[in-house]
């Protein structure tokens, strides 16, 4: 047997249901990954071994009594510090919340507790999950496994690194402009953004936001399915809240492709890219033709979802965030773009998005899938805030690096990350698989089968002390 962190979930809770192995072996050994390899990577920010332990205690008294609580049962999982977990510490990577410490769980994490999901710690993220590097003022940098002078990505850059180092099989996430898609392609795991409503979220603000959602990050497909086959399921603390039975993604991930219509935008309509991200992600294509899918190249013009992106963000920041004192730069100026919204902009916004909606709603009845780039850059320098320019291309702020993956959200569609391959100074490359809107299960199986023709997840990093 290989080193029990090295094992996917999958493989874990086959072997704890087998009794081949115990929940504390299992929590044991992640527990001794986090303390060999997590230092100069920096993306589990909490730890709570104690815990932990106790949990797993628990879980094996239950399999000895051939009690089995869900899915997840005896599976260390890291929650992102954007979500509130009782007794722990979270600080939604902001110095205003250094010290707090949630009385109740996030209803994701309440889910995965009640599946048998054993928490192990907490994964780094920037201010709030404010852009796609994950750096706060808290934590420091995470870096990238595969070269510690780069970003992680973001903002579920904790999440990701520490699934690259085989720290935990398991760690959620949350994603409004690619945070659970960016950080999965520049640390070569996986990462799914469900349509909205798919995994329930609750907000005490904005409980129609439907940009921002929280999902599943693994380092294999199948684990994302039996992730999500915990996660999902209806909740009436969200008011679009999927009524769709979560059993659903323990179905068969096999799928035969042969005959699907698979479109691929290289720019999703003149976007910059990376000639290396650009390399590795048009390989997709003989890979899916490999699979017997007929694959299009099209000319896609999602430029509509811009200004409806920021407008609805701008809004929900000030909403939020715009009370609070002492955040950081890029908190304070998405604040400030919120607070110059007007109505005006509220409905051009609404106007676009519905107009983007029914224009694509077309388009996947002609496609069954869309694959584009995720990121437009490969991982960047650890030290730079954000990418200032593509192919010789300013980007104007700190947002604008990141059109291939936030023009996404606002289609009320599911994406994913999966690994495509690296470039040639060895850094990963994801590429990202669109569904039709409450396809997720369609996405998971297309993603399997581009993993498993590839198999690009079994590279591990070797700065994680591999």
């Amino acid at each position: 047997m290989s080193e029990l962190y090295d094992l996917t979930a999958t493989e874990m809770s086959e072997l704890l249901r087998a009794g081949k192995v115990s929940a504390v072996e299992l929590t044991e050994a992640c527990l001794r990954r986090i303390e060999e390899v997590n230092g100069p990577v920096n993306a589990i920010v909490t730890v709570v071994a104690d815990h932990a332990l106790e949990q797993a205690r628990q879980a094996d008294a239950d399999l000895a009594q051939g009690r089995i609580r869900g899915p997840l049962h005896g599976i260390p999982v890291a929650h992102k510090d954007l979500a509130d977990t009782a007794g722990i510490r979270t600080t939604y990577g902001s110095r205003v919340f250094a010290d707090h410490v949630p009385e109740a769980d996030d209803p994701m994490v309440r889910r995965i507790k009640a599946a048998g999901g054993i928490t192990i710690g907490k994964t780094n993220t920037p201010e709030f999950g404010t852009g796609s590097h994950t750096v706060n003022e808290v934590f420091g940098a995470t870096r990238n496994p595969y070269d510690l002078s780069k970003s992680a990505g973001g903002s579920s850059g904790g999440a990701a690194a520490a699934l690259a180092c085989r720290m935990v099989p398991l760690a959620d996430g949350s994603d409004m402009g690619g945070s659970l898609r960016n950080p999965a392609s520049f640390c070569n795991v996986t990462g799914l953004r469900p349509t909205p409503g798919r995994v329930p979220s609750r907000s005490a603000t904005a409980a129609w936001f439907t940009l921002s959602v929280p999902g599943p990050m693994a380092r294999t497909v199948a684990d994302l399915a039996l992730f999500m086959s915990a996660m999902a399921g209806f909740d009436p603390v969200s008011p679009y809240s999927i009524k769709e039975d979560p059993a659903v993604f323990a179905a068969p991930l096999e799928r035969d492709f042969t005959g699907a219509r698979i479109a691929f935008s290289p720019d999703l309509g003149g976007l910059p890219v990376d000639p290396e991200t650009a390399r590795v992600t048009a390989e997709a294509v003989s890979v899916l033709t490999g699979l017997g899918a007929t694959v299009e190249q099209v000319d896609l013009d999602l430029s509509d979802a811009e200004d409806a992106f920021r407008i609805y963000r701008g809004w929900f920041y000030a909403l939020n965030y715009g009370d609070l004192d002492g955040v950081g730069p890029n908190v304070a100026w998405n604040v400030e773009q919120g607070k110059k919204v007007t109505a005006a902009d509220l409905a051009r916004a609404e106007r676009l998005r519905t107009g983007l909606y029914h224009r694509m709603r077309e388009f996947f009845g002609r496609y069954d899938f869309l694959i584009a780039p995720v990121s437009q850059v490969p991982p960047f320098p650890v030290d730079h805030p954000y990418v200032t320019e593509i192919n010789g291309q300013p980007m104007p702020d700190y947002l604008a690096w990141m059109r291939s993956c936030y023009w996404i959200s606002v289609l009320h569609a599911p994406a994913m990350s999966v690994p495509c391959g690296f470039t040639a100074d060895g850094l990963p490359v994801g590429v990202q698989i669109v569904g039709r809107p409450w396809d997720d299960f369609g996405v998971l199986q297309l993603g399997h089968a581009f993993e498993q023709a590839t198999g690009h997840w079994r590279r591990a990093p070797e700065p994680a002390g591999r």
